[in-house]
Formats: structure tokens, C-alpha cells, sequence
């Protein structure tokens, strides 16, 4: 892959924060920024120089973008990835679609971690009250059931605590095709995310402490210490070489919780994370930076820590009101995301803090 010169044009696939940090990130190397996304606002499409607003199966529309760009990235996972096969007929798109269609489907991922030695929840498929009936019988409870396909923060999720709570979870989800997993005790929970580039060459981050509220990542903490740090390098290298048996290009991710019998593997998105906001600031190159360095065939830049410690917080809701008290605090680096109105469960920006 031949690196592409400064002021080609990068599309990319969905309008949300992540394609506007990307775009940012984009716009510092001299490259120019193409969002996709059905919807009519796009806070990816404000600090980008172009936008089509089409669905994500158009595939005429899609056609049209491809014959527009010199590469194309994504920074949502939850799109059809046939449609998407209509570019790669025109132009290079990383990650790449094999990659997208695993992370879209918990039951295959599951089962390609666990082929390439990673640890995991006891899970199994379902289809059915009946067959989810029969998998408690298996793994136990307390499990939690997810839908197959789609679903983040929280969302397509149900917790069984007993039984007895299989009819009323199967009916939670849509009683939508399924993977039941067996709760996992654990005491931390945290990420890896490594960039590779087209040569095959990966860097990773220092692995944050990552602490939700209601399914949401809430704060980041690097370094992360304690049990995180003893099992981020088996972590690490699971990471890697998911990887590179996907012959992957961009940033990839990989959620983990820290047990007492080692990092068992949570789910992977094959795109730049929430966890790794704090890079913007707290990492000499930024996850952002680095992925499209890697979609442009560009060398990866250093992810050192740039500080002793960082911190990230996510604002959610109505916590983006307080910009003002934020911005108060000389050691507090804003990013707002250019929303609109604030919901619960609306992350509406993020607040990066280094400690020297």
C-alpha cells in the first residue's frame, strides 16, 4: 500500500463524535474529510469538507461516495456490511469488512477469540425461550443475554438472576437471535487498543482502567494499575494478534475484564474506542491520529503516555451544561461534541486531565 499524499480525500462511514475526531485528525495531516450518514445533521459533517447524507444501504449513494474518495475508514460498527461491498470495488476500505462482519456478530466473535487461545465467558447461541431456557440450564445464572447483532452501551441487553427471568429478558431483547453468557466475576474492567498499519506494524496504548454507570463508560484512568497492569500484557498480545489474523489496518480495540483467573475477552470494535479519548492529550499520537496514519499508509506515530497520569471523564446527559465550571479548571481539556439537545445516556462530550 503506497502512502496517500496530503490533501487526497478520506470517506468516512458514519457522522457521529468519533468520525468528527477523526476528521479533526484527518485536517492537522492535510487530508481532506467525506462523511457518510443518513442523517440530515452530522456533527462529523461540521468540521469535514463534504457530506452526503444517504442510508447506509444506498448502494448507488454509496457507489457515488467511493468515486469521491482515495480510502474509506468507518467509526460505526453497526452498518450492513453488504451494502458496503459496493466500495470495494473503487477504493481501499480499512478495517476491513471481514473484520467489520466479525465484531457485528457476538456469536462469531466469540468463537474467533476464543480459536486464537483468548479466554472468555461461558456463552452459547440462541434462537429461542426454549433454547435460552435450555443455556441456563448449562451455564447458570446469573447470565446476561445480548442480542446477536447491534446493541452498545448497554442497549440489546437483559440480566437473567435466576431462571425464572428467562421469559421476561427473551422478551427485553425483542426476542431477536441471541448469545447468553455467563456472568463473569471480575475486578476491574479495561481495554486494549493497538493501531497496525499496512506494513504490519502495530503500536498500543497504556491500557486504561475503564468504570461505568449504567452500562456507559464513565471515567478512564491510565495508568491503570493494580490487577489491570499485571494482565495487560497477555491482554496485549491477544490483541495483536487478533490483528494480525485479520490483517488488519486502522485502530482496533478489545474489551476485557480483569478476573482472578486472567483477562477474559468482553468484545472487540474494529474502529477507535471511547476509552481512548485521553490519547488526544495524553499520548504523544492520539488513537485518532494514528488510525488514519494507518488508512493512509502513513508510519505510526509514537503512543507513549505524554504525562504521569491521565484521566477522562465522559459528560453525559445534562453533564456537558457545566462547560463553564470546566473550563474554570486550568488543568481540564474540554471537547464537546456539537449535540443537541442532552438526553440521559447522551455523550455529549469528554474532560481529559494530566497530571506531570
Amino acid at each position: 500500500m503506497s502512502a496517500l499524499k496530503p490533501g487526497s480525500t478520506i470517506g468516512i462511514i458514519g457522522g457521529g463524535q468519533l468520525g468528527r475526531m477523526m476528521a479533526v485528525a484527518a485536517a492537522q495531516l492535510g487530508y481532506r474529510c467525506h462523511i457518510y450518514a443518513p442523517e440530515p445533521v452530522s456533527v462529523a459533517a461540521e468540521v469535514a469538507g463534504a457530506f452526503t447524507q444517504a442510508a447506509y444501504d444506498d448502494v448507488a449513494a454509496l457507489e457515488r461516495f467511493a468515486a469521491e474518495v482515495d480510502v474509506v475508514t468507518y467509526e460505526f460498527e453497526n452498518v450492513a456490511v453488504e451494502p458496503l461491498r459496493a466500495l470495494t470495488d473503487k477504493v481501499a476500505v480499512h478495517p476491513s469488512l471481514d473484520a467489520l462482519a466479525i465484531a457485528q456478530d457476538r456469536l462469531r466473535e466469540k468463537a474467533f477469540v476464543a480459536e486464537l487461545g483468548g479466554r472468555t465467558a461461558p456463552w452459547a447461541g440462541v434462537n429461542s425461550l426454549e433454547e435460552l431456557e435450555a443455556a441456563l440450564t448449562r451455564i447458570g445464572c446469573p447470565a446476561i443475554l445480548k442480542t446477536t447483532r447491534f446493541g452498545y452501551d448497554g442497549k440489546g441487553q437483559a440480566r437473567i438472576h435466576t431462571p425464572k427471568d428467562a421469559a421476561e429478558a427473551w422478551d427485553t431483547i425483542g426476542r431477536q437471535p441471541a448469545i447468553l453468557e455467563g456472568f463473569v466475576r471480575f475486578e476491574r474492567e479495561f481495554s486494549v487498543i493497538v493501531a497496525r498499519g499496512a506494513d504490519g506494524r502495530t503500536v498500543g496504548w497504556d491500557v486504561p482502567d475503564n468504570q461505568h454507570v449504567n452500562g456507559i463508560l464513565a471515567h478512564c484512568v491510565v495508568p491503570a494499575g493494580g490487577i489491570v497492569d499485571e494482565q495487560a500484557t497477555e491482554a496485549r498480545a491477544l490483541a495483536e494478534t487478533v490483528a494480525e489474523k485479520l490483517g488488519y489496518v486502522g485502530v482496533l480495540t478489545l474489551e476485557f475484564f480483569a478476573s482472578a483467573d486472567g483477562p477474559v475477552f468482553n468484545e472487540m470494535a474494529p474502529r477507535v474506542h471511547n476509552s481512548g479519548h485521553w490519547t488526544i492529550e495524553g499520548a504523544v499520537t492520539s488513537q485518532f491520529e494514528n488510525h488514519i496514519r494507518a488508512v493512509c499508509g502513513l508510519p505510526m506515530g509514537d503512543s507513549r503516555l505524554a504525562a504521569r497520569r491521565v484521566t477522562m471523564d465522559n459528560l453525559i446527559g445534562d453533564a456537558a451544561d457545566n462547560w463553564d465550571v470546566i473550563l474554570a479548571d486550568p488543568t481540564a481539556h474540554l471537547h464537546l461534541y456539537g449535540k443537541g439537545a442532552a438526553r440521559p445516556g447522551r455523550k455529549m462530550g469528554h474532560v481529559t486531565r494530566l497530571e506531570f
